[in-house]
């Protein structure tokens, strides 16, 4: 028996990997050419362009490592449906649960993988290709933050501050902090030419600030060369402009959160993203297992080609389903961790169903 669990999750392995290759080879095509549109505008080249899709690669891979696990799955399953040997690892005494766990033990290292890939590798990697194309296609100071006509605001405690813009190196341009008493009066404005993180203080260094302190009989204003603000803020909150909340590391999006509940405001997107991303692991394993059934499903009458349809339908249902209920639940304030694990329980549901019924056959 264990002959035939490795040999099963071989072949699945292998099917898997395939297809991986080919998605992320076809999708990484359909990006280059959608970037050739912009060749030639500013200082945006061919290499760059060609860069940009390289970097732009391993978030690719992330989102499409669960629908090649499926489609790998129905593959390397049919094929040994087709070539008989499927019956007669049954027959031999294999039952549909082992079936399962030698899939799923195929399942666990590869959704690890994802998991590390897209905490630690996407994240960064996207970030790079998002600064290298604003860079290369405008100049090294192009704007990629501006949340308001007026700028980005942000609230902490009893300080308010407002940015013009926040450019792709983030550095701050246009700083202005306002700070209010207990009494909601305003006591302090500051303005600063610009900011820059400095991550040895965890603080920004503004440079050229202008400080005006108001009294309730009248106001003084000073000038300083540079000041250390000390504050929240943290380039991860602001890389939110530049990478979707859903393509942020874990620590990004709880910084995201805790700045956005202190300040009373609304964080169910960053939320439904982490619960999302937390849980997205086991996606891999569960598309596999939805592959099982559709994998023997009228293995009479349709071949391989008709099964792989299958399992790209899946896949785009599943990824619909769940940008279905990620929007739902930001729009209808639904708690964040229902919104990220109802598509997840469904699927599981519909592939325990599957199972049971073709068992029962």
């Amino acid at each position: 028996m264990r002959l035939i669990r490795r040999y099963l999750g071989r072949e699945v392995l292998l099917a898997t990997l395939l297809i991986f290759v080919a998605l992320v080879l076809l999708f990484g095509f359909f990006d280059l050419i959608q970037e050739l549109s912009d060749v030639g505008r500013g200082g945006y080249t061919m290499s760059a362009a060609l860069l940009y899709v390289a970097l732009h690669l391993p978030s690719r891979m992330y989102e499409l490592f669960p629908v090649a696990a499926l489609i790998g799955t129905l593959f390397g399953i049919s094929q040994l449906v087709a070539n008989s040997e499927y019956t007669v690892m049954r027959a031999s005494g294999a039952s549909m649960l082992q079936v399962t766990w030698s899939v799923v033990r195929i399942g666990i290292p590869l959704a690890l993988a994802t998991f590390l890939a897209g905490e630690f590798v996407a994240p960064p990697a996207e970030r790079l290709a998002q600064t290298l194309r604003a860079s290369s296609r405008g100049s090294a100071t192009q704007v990629v933050a501006q949340q308001f006509q007026s700028g980005f605001w942000f609230k902490q405690d009893r300080t308010y501050a407002n940015i013009r813009t926040v450019l792709a190196d983030m550095t701050l341009v246009g700083v202005r902090i306002y700070e209010f008493d207990a009494n909601s009066r305003l006591v302090r404005v500051r303005s600063a030419e610009s900011g820059r993180f400095d991550p040895a203080h965890n603080q920004w260094a503004l440079s050229n600030v202008s400080t005006t302190e108001i009294g309730a009989a009248s106001t003084s204003v000073t000038t300083a060369p540079s000041w250390m603000w000390d504050t929240v803020l943290r380039p991860s909150i602001l890389t939110v402009y530049t990478v979707a909340p859903e393509r942020l590391e874990l620590d990004a999006l709880y910084d995201n959160i805790r700045l956005l509940t202190q300040s009373a405001q609304k964080a169910s997107r960053f939320e439904i993203a982490f619960w999302t991303k937390l849980l997205y692991p086991l996606t891999v394993v569960t598309m596999m297992v939805l592959a099982l059934p559709f994998a023997q499903f009228q293995r009479r009458t349709s071949g391989v080609g008709f099964r792989i349809f299958v399992g790209t339908m899946l896949g785009l249902a599943f990824f619909l389903v769940g940008r279905l209920f990620s929007n739902l639940g930001v729009l209808n304030d639904w708690p964040p961790l229902f919104s990220a694990v109802t598509p997840l329980v469904f699927f599981m549901l519909v592939a325990a169903a599957m199972l049971y019924w073709t068992e029962r056959r």
